[in-house]
């Protein structure tokens, strides 16, 4: 338990001080009966979607909440994990006084966020072994330093970050810790939603675009303190997730064996393709991974993703990340394409 962590001591004065715009959906909330809705100037002629969403989503946070085992009001629902990410910039961040902590290589749309925000990125590259500094960490921050982002599995690296060495972040960071795990259903760890309870600095985000393989629909997940939920719910757009993605979402996350099975699916497949790697020529190492993508070092990037991709396949080089030079980052895909890609890599020359 962190008990030098005072939501009210970082959330921005404007915001603290504001009222939240209240939608015609939100001062009407039976979505159920058989109203005539003459209240928000809508089109009332049927086409499926003439009306507006529910604004607070509560049937798929009910599902969310039973699958879980958390509350619905430590829920927030995003139109994608970027949009979730910005309202936390937004609700705690000072523009042009605050910063945060970035752990690069990671996912790039933290600082990308960070620029959009006018928040000062401070980066602390990881280890060797892709691992939080936790002694480089502590003499990066300051009064001012407000989030620090955590991406396990990471992205691009795809491994786990210790779990060690998060809890002692935790435990010693003044500011939110925000756990990004879009991986997290591929991992053999279980989320770190489990602990929201222990530790009020945490916030954990989710995202329905990998395992439940909904990256159409964007629609990405929160998960805090009731504390920090109410905050972003403050200043979240009133419909920022439309109906038919909320429908979606709600028909996927009922097909629960469906999603078992992919998941193994992916994972087995990940298996078989890692062995399948360690007989191409031009691979120098595999990268230990915990989520649905590899990361591979080769002998020249540029080189042999022009070669793959003129056979038909798109990869991604990460060769531009920190720390990750010459490097391929790969998805495991359908059985056929991963021997398909297999078979490529071992005739290049």
């Amino acid at each position: 338990m962190n008990k030098d962590f005072n939501i009210k001591s970082i959330i921005r004065p404007n915001v603290a001080k504001m009222q939240p715009y209240s939608s015609a959906r939100d001062e009407f909330k039976d979505f159920n009966s058989e109203m005539i809705f003459l209240d928000a100037n809508e089109n009332p002629f049927e086409t499926d979607v003439n009306r507006y969403p529910d604004p607070q989503q509560r049937r798929l946070k009910e599902i969310l909440s039973k699958q879980i085992n958390i509350p619905a009001n430590q829920i927030l629902l995003g139109n994608g994990s970027d949009e979730v990410l910005d309202l936390i910039f937004r609700a705690f961040c000072e523009p042009a006084k605050d910063n945060i902590i970035t752990l690069p290589p990671t996912y790039g749309m933290y600082g990308v966020l960070a620029n959009l925000n006018d928040i000062e990125n401070r980066e602390v590259l990881l280890d060797d072994e892709f691992q939080p500094d936790l002694d480089e960490i502590s003499r990066t921050m300051d009064t001012h330093t407000k989030l620090l982002f955590i991406c396990s599995p990471n992205n691009p690296t795809g491994n786990l970050i210790s779990f060690e060495k998060i809890t002692h972040l935790l435990n010693n960071f003044k500011g939110l810790v925000v756990i990004d795990e879009a991986y997290i259903d591929f991992a053999p760890q279980e989320s770190w939603i489990s602990k929201l309870n222990e530790f009020p600095n945490l916030i954990v985000t989710q995202t329905l675009s990998k395992a439940y393989g909904l990256a159409g629909i964007r629609l990405g997940l929160c998960f805090a303190s009731a504390e920090i939920i109410s905050v972003l719910n403050k200043i979240k757009p009133p419909y920022n997730v439309n109906k038919l993605s909320q429908q979606s979402a709600i028909d996927q996350l009922q097909k629960v064996q469906k999603l078992n099975n992919d998941v193994s699916s992916l994972k087995a497949e990940k298996e078989v393709f890692l062995k399948a790697l360690v007989e191409v020529n031009f691979i120098q190492k595999i990268y230990p991974t915990d989520a649905n993508f590899i990361l591979l070092k080769v002998d020249n990037a540029e080189k042999r993703y022009a070669q793959i991709l003129e056979k038909g396949i798109v990869v991604r080089n990460r060769s531009s990340q920190l720390l990750c030079e010459n490097t391929l980052r790969i998805t495991i895909g359908t059985n056929s394409e991963n021997i398909k890609l297999i078979n490529i890599l071992k005739t290049l020359k």
